[in-house]
């Protein structure tokens, strides 16, 4: 749709402005009150309307422009957390504003084509993802296709990613003098270590694509006081969530044992949300891919390999998603460091920003004005969930 093309180019300033904006003033998730506000002003200004506050997320929102007339809900989504000691090294001020530019440009041809596009502001994505609880509610139930694009080294088309689940394991035991009576004591990092030990073994049991990766947060104060707390943290993670299910029931029958092993009592708990695997809809990717490359996109690389985890899995769960990469054309760039996040704010970092935000504002006006292309979408959903 060519005047999509036009509108972007109109409001691509405005955009590096609000990309660069965040850059300047990271904040860490459910912490984005600046961040929200930016993001919430510029939808406002476009006569969208918002709701903020939402599954109990201070900083999550969600806009709507409807045009009133029948047709498709369009799906953004915008993340903007950043990272301690390294700000915005994911490019999260990036993905919010592709995904912002891209909702107000498609609203400014809904009037003729029809449908709706909501733009949703999903807080804390590296920790405590909001679309998990989002997706809980509902909240995307409505919406016909679900849509963001990833910053990255080059682009790639939407993948995989790993469910996860972020288990907290909380041992008790007794304190002694460990020299003088350490037969009076419980030694609760002890059952750390066994804990340890034990899922090293299980290592060599399970599929390939398993990952489990832990901390010791707690062990003790001193050497010479048998250590009566001891906490361990760890992400276990799997290619889908039937097969991590049953992964996790072994981990935390490793856990008990560990206790018994000790004579510790054990505590288990979530310390932040499950991240679902991500099921890329293979036909609303290849018409984004089609769309990228008329944005300006010289190279699409297949989908890569990810051990990453992602909240957008837990939306691809409920209705049809893509999560791609948009690259610098930098290869070999890794996420997560301070050489990343500068890299947002350069030309390079803005041209990526308006061919994003134009390559989802075109799927988008795709999805509404192709019938059979929607068609085809559910019915690549329909088979994935069987």
């Amino acid at each position: 749709m060519e005047q999509l093309h036009t509108i972007v180019d109109q409001i691509k300033t405005k955009l590096w402005e609000i990309s660069d904006d965040l850059f300047e003033h990271p904040e860490l998730g459910d912490q984005e009150y600046r961040s929200m506000d930016v993001l919430v002003d510029f939808l406002k200004e476009h006569h969208f309307e918002v709701e903020t506050g939402l599954v109990n997320r201070e900083t999550s929102f969600r806009a709507t422009y409807d045009s009133g007339k029948p047709g498709p809900a369009i799906g953004f989504m915008a993340e903007y957390d950043a990272l301690p000691g390294v700000g915005h090294g994911c490019g999260h001020n990036m993905i919010a504003t592709m995904g912002t530019g891209a909702g107000v440009s498609l609203s400014k041809v809904l009037d003729q084509i029809g449908g709706k596009v909501v733009v949703f502001g999903t807080p804390a994505e590296e920790t405590n993802g909001a679309k998990v609880p989002m997706a809980e509610a509902g909240l995307f139930d409505g919406i016909d296709v679900a849509m963001m694009v990833h910053p990255g080294d080059v682009s790639t088309e939407s993948g995989a990613s790993l469910a996860m689940d972020a288990i907290q394991f909380d041992y008790s035991g007794k304190t002694s003098h460990a020299a003088a009576a350490p037969e009076e004591g419980i030694n609760a990092l002890d059952s750390v270590i066994q804990l340890f030990n034990g899922i090293n073994a299980l290592r060599q049991h399970v599929k390939s694509d398993v990952r489990i990766h832990g901390v010791i947060k707690e062990g003790g104060l001193a050497a010479n006081v048998v250590p009566d707390k001891a906490v361990a943290q760890f992400y276990v993670r799997a290619k889908d969530r039937t097969y991590l299910n049953k992964v996790v029931a072994q981990v935390k029958e490793i856990a008990h044992g560990a206790a018994s092993m000790t004579g510790a009592t054990l505590e288990i708990s979530n310390y932040e949300l499950s991240y679902d695997d991500m099921r890329t809809n293979k036909v609303l990717s290849d018409q984004f891919t089609k769309n990228l490359y008329k944005s300006g996109e010289t190279t699409v690389l297949p989908q890569k390999i990810s051990y990453g985890s992602i909240d957008m899995g837990n939306v691809s769960q409920v209705c049809p998603a893509i999560h791609p990469y948009i690259g610098f054309d930098q290869p070999g760039i890794v996420p997560h460091t301070t050489e990343f996040a500068n890299m947002t704010v350069t030309e390079t970092g803005h041209t990526v920003i308006a061919r994003g935000a134009l390559a989802l504002a075109l799927t988008g006006a795709d999805v509404i004005q192709q019938p059979d292309l929607l068609k085809s979408i559910k019915e690549a959903f329909n088979k994935q969930q069987k």
